[in-house]
């Protein structure tokens, strides 16, 4: 299969993920659709003249006339259906953390290295203007080297959130740590490289569920370098901070948009004579371009381009430092 400019494109899921995905497509083409919902397919097929809403996600993956397989299910089906996609020689995007376990996503790596296809992950917040902002700023090295990261990520959850999917570990895989934390850890891989060591705190504060509500983690570099790591369902007020010391000063990425507030990015460089910082706010308001910006370096990799977004790779590195984080806790 030849590199993709613009795509025809089949959706897996169509929940609230899946329609954003649908609105992030920019000139591809949406062909197919599937959910274990009919209603929920033919409600978002409606909304694409041409778009056919299968009974079975099997039929959408296996389509001839579909290019890229967009995977956008409840955590146990992910990797099925992303495995399904790649056996019939589809580029794939599955939304994080692509599988509840290593396992279960190993076999899309092969199936998809065998094929030359391209897998990527979900995970959107790499493609957040702050972050995009300050990833550059630590790559053009005037801060100095990183040193550590903090990090806090968090909602309240809703009424009856303990009989939704998310509380129910055999379709989640876990809790918070698997939902909101996961993100935090991708991130801080980005920043700070890989990871050998994890210490964690699973806890269920609040809601009656079989899965933690709060993940703390401690995460450590060969090199010595920390992330500090807190992922809630009990953040009364939506929160996302990501704070990135480094020698020379910090960079502070604050708010996603809509519920969690404006993002910003706040740069702190330290002066000669130390003392307080200069500090340069960037503000990124306006609506959340994150999926379009994903959905574009999908198409640019089977180009061949080099891209920043997740690949396999790196939802497997995620998922080893969860499953690190799970074995401790039931050690």
């Amino acid at each position: 299969m030849s590199g993709l400019t613009q795509a025809r494109v089949a959706i897996v899921g169509c929940g609230l993920v899946g329609r954003k995905r649908a609105q992030a497509l920019g000139s591809s083409r949406l062909v197919a659709v599937a959910d274990v919902d009919p209603s929920r397919a033919q409600a978002l097929a409606a909304d694409f003249p041409g778009c056919a809403a299968e009974a079975e996600w099997a039929r959408a993956v296996a389509r001839p006339d579909v290019d890229v397989v967009i995977v956008a299910t409840t955590h146990d089906a992910l990797a099925e259906v992303a495995l399904a996609a790649v056996r019939a020689g589809k580029h794939v995007l599955v939304e994080k953390p692509g599988a509840r376990r290593m396992a279960e996503l190993a076999p899309v790596r092969d199936v998809a290295r065998a094929g030359g296809l391209v897998v990527k992950v979900g995970f959107n917040h790499r493609q957040h203007p702050g972050i995009r902002q300050a990833r550059a700023i630590v790559a053009e090295g005037t801060l100095g080297p990183v040193l550590y990261l903090r990090g806090r990520y968090g909602h309240g959850g809703r009424p009856g959130y303990e009989k939704e999917w998310r509380a129910d570990p055999v379709r989640s895989g876990g809790g918070e740590l698997l939902d909101q934390g996961v993100h935090l850890v991708d991130l801080a891989r980005c920043f700070a490289g890989e990871f050998v060591e994890t210490t964690a705190h699973l806890g269920r504060y609040y809601w009656d569920m079989p899965v933690e509500d709060n993940a703390f983690l401690l995460l450590k570099t060969a090199a010595g370098q920390v992330a500090w790591l807190h992922a809630s369902w009990t953040e009364w007020k939506n929160l996302f901070c990501l704070e990135v010391f480094c020698r020379g000063g910090k960079l502070q990425v604050d708010g996603l948009g809509g519920s969690y507030g404006t993002e910003r990015l706040t740069v702190y460089r330290m002066l000669p004579e130390m003392g307080p910082p200069e500090t340069t706010v960037f503000e990124h308001a306006g609506p959340d371009a994150s999926w379009t910006r994903e959905f574009e370096e999908l198409l640019a990799a089977t180009r061949g381009e080099a891209t920043s977004s997740a690949g396999i790779e790196d939802a497997l590195a995620a998922l080893a430092i969860v499953e690190r984080a799970y074995a401790g806790e039931a050690a």
